[in-house]
């Protein structure tokens, strides 16, 4: 298995495809990522050499790509920063709601957890 960006991406994948096992790197970036080091989009991880693994590497220790730790610290940043201002979106966080204003009556389990036995709320009789 290579290792890139501290993550053990998969041997038998596409390069493309392999890529994007790396936090913050999706198909787009991927395919730029293989333009710029002239890599065949078609190859498999395990058919390039040490020396094209280590042009990955260099493009993706760029200052282009906020990837792995740094991305997943921002948005636990940008998540902290709404639930200090109090905004809604912040106060949606807060209560483990859905943020994007989807419904909750019936849908939302995701999110809300296991649905929880309410007493007395079994209707009788239609």
């Amino acid at each position: 298995m290579a290792r890139i960006a501290g993550i053990n991406v998969p041997d038998r994948k596409r390069v493309v495809i392999a890529l994007t096992y790396i936090h913050g790197i999706g198909r787009k970036h991927a395919r730029d990522i293989c333009e710029i080091t002239n890599i065949d989009l078609t190859r498999r991880m395990n058919e390039l050499s040490e020396d094209e693994l280590n042009q990955i590497r260099a493009e993706i220790d760029t200052d282009k790509y906020k990837i792995e730790g740094d991305l997943r610290r921002e948005v636990s940043m940008n998540i902290k920063r709404l639930m200090d201002m109090a905004c809604y979106r912040g106060l949606r966080h807060r209560k483990h709601l859905p943020v994007r204003g989807q419904n909750t009556r019936t849908n939302a389990r995701t999110r809300k957890g296991p649905a929880k036995a309410i007493a007395g709320k079994k209707q009788v009789g239609r």
